[in-house]
């Protein structure tokens, strides 16, 4: 009961409605939508926004535009981004009227084996130094993209950072905050505080942040091609900075990585097709639950119910429980996919759903066998960009490459240690991904390109934005600006194995008549401040002709056209 008291008075003391009264739009909007004839950038860092619609405007496509932000977005950003992560990219062509994804994570190295975790007394992947470091797939995605669709020369592209990262820029409030959060755990890792730490502290909030090193970095990418970053220079600095601190990834993984097309998946939604990308990303969970929220009148339960919020949680603990068993990198399994998107699966997988009580565990299917950035990009042509690029662990693993700019990601961690797990450690390897980048088409025309960040929050979130959008007629700023719900297990991101049904944390907004209710139906609620994602969006508006943007009211994103 004490608890239980705690936790209204906190909800109390920050409740009320998400935003303040407007004259005109809905009561969650903090703002109105962007809107834009000839372009639309929304990212979560307003400078990157800016460097976007700079290409925009001096003729480069949404290709070049999102290449451009997301470099930008490693150097103003670098708690949730940079060239030492991974990246997943869902493309519309105009031209050729199609989607495209592209699966730009790295493998682990082929050096370092199961056994070695296991003979030295690993029961999970550590989460910094050089035992989670896996092979940086940014680099190689950029290019990839450039490649096949980009209009701009990599050296116009990558110009505006190059200049912020020599010149300095100023670092804003939330970014101080991430780092100034991640200095204890990072600092003892060599070329940490030469790279972020240069006057012997974290730069504070609108202090000028410089970072030649990565401008270095970024000008020999632009001159010598993805080559230089994957076996020239750039390859050996990280091989032999690796060996150094007693790790594996090798001048060889980096020289062998590729990055991978792949054809994105979907579940049609009232009406509406939500497109995400197959495993080894957690996409298709959000396909999952909105499979079996289909089978219910969501608008009639209304937005907030303690019903909707229920049935939300009980889908999404469904969906992970796939998810922690069969999602891994489809090179090494079988996997069954089409079976788990399907709309016949999902009907058998609600039957086991309780609208009066919460589950304390699911079954998984039986088929007989926490930092990131998204951003979002649309140009002249029509042509539209849903990216999201990551680290993990906010600004990663801690290695920080001699001279680089950059630290490498850590998401090796994700693997399991656990022999014959789909998303068991196995050398050159992708692991189990967090990102996902997300897209809806309406009769086979483009309509919203979009992203919600944030670790195992992401298909929940992804999931919101649909039903904010599809079942309560919200408009793509308040979609976003509505309070959240995140269903949390402690066992995630890499195991999820329910034994009392986890708990929900939820955003000030909903009411308390609500959280009573879902009480009674045996839910633990927690109030959280953060841990919601990021999101951000564009819509095409095909009868006006125009782009909506729409950006994340919790974080310093920003959304601009022109």
């Amino acid at each position: 009961m004490k608890q239980f008291i705690l936790i209204l008075t906190g909800l109390t003391l920050l409740g009320g409605i998400f935003a303040q009264d407007r004259v005109t739009g809905k009561s969650f909007a903090t703002r109105s939508e962007v809107i834009a004839q000839h372009g639309m950038a929304a990212t979560s860092q307003p400078l990157a926004t800016q460097v976007a619609l700079d290409i925009l405007k001096a003729g480069g496509n949404a290709i070049d535009a999102a290449i451009a932000a997301n470099a930008m977005l490693g150097l103003v950003e670098p708690t949730g981004s940079g060239v030492g992560g991974d990246l997943f990219a869902i493309i519309w062509v105009a031209k050729s009227k199609k989607l495209y994804g592209l699966n730009a994570s790295g493998r682990s190295p082929k050096s370092l084996t199961l056994n070695y975790f296991l003979e030295n007394g690993y029961k999970s992947i550590p989460a910094l130094g050089p035992l989670p470091v896996s092979v940086p797939g940014c680099v190689d995605g950029w290019f990839e993209m450039h490649n096949k669709f980009g209009s701009m020369s990599m050296e116009k592209i990558l110009a505006p950072t190059i200049k912020y990262a020599r010149e300095g820029f100023p670092v804003s409030e939330l970014i101080a905050y991430y780092m100034g959060r991640s200095v204890n755990a990072l600092q003892k890792f060599p070329g940490f505080k030469e790279t972020y730490m240069p006057d012997g502290k974290i730069p504070a909030k609108g202090e000028i942040f410089k970072n030649p090193a990565l401008a270095n970095t970024l000008e020999l990418i632009a001159k010598k091609g993805r080559d230089e970053f994957y076996k020239g220079s750039i390859a050996k600095t990280i091989d032999k900075y690796m060996k150094e601190q007693g790790g594996f990834l090798s001048y060889e993984d980096l020289a062998y990585h590729t990055s991978e097309w792949v054809e994105p998946l979907s579940t049609n939604y009232r009406g509406y097709d939500v497109w995400e990308l197959p495993p080894n990303g957690q996409g298709i969970a959000a396909l999952q639950i909105l499979n079996i929220l289909e089978l219910y009148d969501i608008k009639a339960l209304g937005f907030g119910s303690a019903d909707y919020l229920h049935l939300f949680t009980e889908a999404k603990k469904l969906s992970y429980e796939d998810r922690a068993k069969f999602y891994s990198d489809p090179d090494f399994n079988q996997l069954p996919i089409d079976q788990l998107i399907s709309k016949e699966y999902a009907k058998e997988r609600n039957k086991l759903i309780n609208m009066n009580r919460s589950a304390d565990s699911y079954p998984p299917g039986d088929f007989g066998q926490g930092e990131t950035i998204y951003m979002t990009v649309a140009d002249d042509e029509g042509n539209m960009v849903s990216l999201i690029q990551s680290n993990y662990r906010g600004m990663g693993s801690g290695m920080t490459p001699t001279g680089l700019g950059f630290i490498l990601q850590d998401r090796g961690e994700l693997f399991s240690l656990e022999k014959g797990h789909f998303n068991v450690y196995e050398p050159g390897k992708r692991p189990f991904h967090t990102i996902i980048p997300s897209f809806i088409t309406k009769d086979g025309k483009p309509w919203v390109s979009y992203g919600v960040m944030g670790g195992g929050m992401q298909p929940q979130g992804h999931v919101q934005i649909v039903v904010n959008l599809i079942d309560f007629g919200m408009g793509l700023q308040e979609a976003g600006d509505a309070p959240r719900i995140q269903h949390v297990m402690s066992s995630e991101p890499t195991g999820y194995k329910m034994k009392d049904g986890g708990w929900i944390n939820l955003e000030t907004g909903f009411d308390y008549d609500v959280i009573r209710v879902l009480m009674q139906k045996g839910h633990k609620v927690k109030y959280d401040l953060g841990g919601y994602g990021g999101y951000q969006a564009i819509m095409w508006d095909k009868k006006n002709q125009v782009y909506y943007g729409a950006s994340e009211s919790r974080k310093d994103g920003q959304a601009a056209g022109y």
